[in-house]
């Protein structure tokens, strides 16, 4: 089966009360036989290597990337946008991914930010990818942040030839930041708890708890506390800690704790999460139901339980106790009527004496 191994070259947004940004890259590699320059418009913040546009109210403006195909053939670029999110392990995704939106989120980026779906760039050529930015008419506070993926898209030929010979192919990708501002003003990150419930996380039982960032601004630096208890009890079952975290504004984050490879029970718990970051913090408790049908779910796809369980050594002494039970059984049949048909000779004999 084909494994797609996909390496992102990205530009991370990690921003510090609206000034300080982080940039993380990987190493230094063809991304499919193209690269690309950001275009600095006026109205761009700083000197980030990302879009930082101070915008306006029902602005409309175009951005542009400048495409360089450095190859001697046609190249065809996939352009995929996409709003920031934050995965479960606190990590800003610029990318496409499967995370849902928060309820929070009231402007989209994909709904904001408009380009082509690929471009073709010619042999040994420049051109430029357009970007439509189309404000909403009402003013806000706060980030609109997102990603802008550029991958060289396959063709049909290449597609069907790696599935036939079942390759493994590195598909490299650029993903380049945006963030959109309007005002001044500082808003500061909120958490809202939502709900703590068991799932697997990389296929091993755990219990997770999912919250949002409700305002539209980063959550930096975060760290969070989370224990495990049967309900009524203060014994800590599970726990963990984590620091050096991060959240997109208006996303929602779905955080794990292991149970170790243990077993996972049925019955009602309390969870508790501690969030901070900075001098804020937000503190929840909140009990919560496993039943028997997610326990056994859950348990059959545990890999460490699995694993574990090789031979069923419980099983095999129920097959052999039953066994040695039915040979018994025989046993004494056979024996009972062994000494009925000695029993019944012996009063032949008597007889025949007599």
């Amino acid at each position: 089966m084909k494994k797609f191994k996909l390496i992102y070259f990205i530009l991370y947004i990690a921003c510090f009360g609206m000034t300080a940004i982080n940039t993380y890259a990987a190493e230094a590699e063809d991304v499919g036989n193209f690269n690309f320059k950001m275009i600095r418009p006026e109205n761009q913040i700083g000197d980030a290597g990302y879009f930082n546009l101070k915008m306006n109210p029902g602005q409309k403006q175009t951005v542009q990337i400048e495409m360089t195909n450095i190859t001697d053939k046609e190249v065809t670029v996939e352009i995929k946008l996409n709003g920031a999110k934050t995965n479960s392990n606190g990590v800003l995704e610029f990318g496409p991914t499967t995370l849902k939106d928060d309820p929070s989120l009231k402007n989209k980026f994909q709904d904001i930010v408009k380009g082509p779906k690929t471009i073709k760039i010619p042999a040994k050529q420049k051109i430029p990818l357009d970007l439509d930015i189309s404000m909403p008419a009402d003013s806000y506070d706060g980030i609109i942040a997102g990603g802008i993926q550029m991958q060289v898209k396959k063709s049909d030929e290449q597609l069907e030839k790696e599935k036939k010979e079942k390759q493994i192919v590195n598909r490299y990708a650029y993903v380049l930041g945006m963030v959109l501002t309007e005002t001044d003003k500082e808003v500061k990150p909120d958490v809202k708890f939502e709900k703590f419930y068991p799932e697997l996380a990389n296929y091993r039982n755990a219990i997770f708890v999912n919250f949002s960032n409700i305002q539209a601004a980063f959550l930096n630096d975060m760290t969070i506390d989370m224990q495990v208890m049967k309900k009524g009890s203060s014994e800590v079952l599970y726990d963990t800690k984590k620091t050096n975290m991060r959240m997109s504004p208006n996303s929602m984050i779905d955080f794990p704790v292991e149970m170790n490879g243990e077993r996972m029970e049925a019955g009602e718990y309390t969870g508790h999460v501690l969030v901070t970051s900075g001098d804020q913090k937000w503190e929840w408790s909140n009990d919560f139901k496993i039943t028997k049908e997610e326990a056994d779910k859950y348990n059959a796809q545990d890999v460490t339980l699995v694993q574990e369980q090789g031979i069923d050594w419980k099983l095999i002494a129920l097959i052999i106790g039953g066994v040695i039970l039915v040979i018994g059984v025989i046993f004494v049949i056979v024996r009972v009527i062994s000494q009925k048909k000695a029993a019944s000779k012996k009063r032949k004999k008597k007889n025949k004496k007599k």
